[in-house]
């Protein structure tokens, strides 16, 4: 038996079995035209703003936020591809159980499933760091469109992993920043775990608990370059718990995987459904 095959039988069996926590990553949502973070050999491909630049002055505000507003209709556009709609099936089937997500686009639960726990937020919600008021996405758009109305947000520019587009600075100047509707302040942050920011612990625990009660941890389109993912891989290979995966090239978890698949994400998980006789909803 090949080693693709024995790997494939491995996670039939465990899927097959029930009691999965799902750990997912960007993989998972290339399909859907979300760019990931790194190539197959673990590079990665952007270097993201992180949480201290963003904050730390005016000028940084602004560049973020005019290339994500660019960025932002055609992230927010993004649909569950048939990856999602997979995983969706197997928690409805009662064989997935928690969905632990790295990814903060929503789609796992636009495709239907539930018990999501989004490691790193969501952008679709907004935060200020000066009174910690939080407000949907589409509240500050609207406020950023109000403030902006010759502003071209059709930028032909490739869509990055963080939702944003690169921008030239002439075009970020004349980019007018929206303020919190709370209490005026311009300290407004996406409502995700940037880089240079730590998941809130109970979350962290919250996720450690539901490995610790599954019969196996299915790593779906993740590298597990970040420890806030690989560190569920550990603590599976700790208990004695099967880690699978499906993913593309290299992980930081290969030495912990009981199996690994190098596939595309979402024929995969379409035969898998298949495979443990519960086939995807018309």
């Amino acid at each position: 038996m090949s080693d693709s095959a024995a790997a494939w039988e491995a996670i039939v069996d465990a899927v097959a079995a029930g009691g999965v926590t799902v750990l997912s990553g960007a993989g998972l949502s290339t399909e859907s035209g979300i760019p990931d973070y790194r190539t197959a050999a673990g590079e990665r491909r952007i270097q993201p703003m992180t949480a201290a630049e963003l904050l730390a002055t005016a000028e940084a505000r602004q560049r973020y936020w005019a290339r994500s507003y660019v960025g932002w209709p055609r992230f927010a556009a993004a649909r569950p591809n048939i990856g999602h709609e997979a995983v969706a099936q197997l928690q409805r089937a009662g064989l997935v159980d928690t969905i632990i997500t790295q990814n903060v686009d929503g789609l796992h639960q636009q495709a239907g499933a539930h018990d999501v726990i989004e490691l790193h937020g969501n952008l679709d919600r907004v935060v200020c760091k000066a009174c910690g008021q939080h407000f949907p996405r589409s509240l500050i758009d609207a406020c950023f469109e109000v403030l902006n109305p010759d502003f071209n947000r059709s930028a032909d520019a490739a869509l990055r992993p963080d939702g944003d587009v690169a921008l030239d600075e002439e075009q970020v100047r004349t980019f007018r920043m929206a303020h919190c509707p709370a209490c005026g302040s311009d300290l407004l942050k996406p409502d995700v775990v940037m880089f240079g920011e730590s998941v809130p612990r109970d979350l962290v625990q919250q996720c450690f608990d539901a490995v610790e009660n599954s019969r196996s941890l299915l790593v779906l389109g993740s590298s597990l370059a970040v420890m806030s993912g690989y560190r569920f891989v550990r603590r599976a290979a700790a208990h004695d718990i099967p880690v699978l995966a499906i993913t593309h090239g290299w992980t930081r978890g290969d030495a912990e995987l009981t199996a690994k698949l190098d596939a595309p994400l979402g024929p995969s998980l379409a035969e898998l459904v298949r495979a443990v006789g519960a086939p995807i909803s018309a």
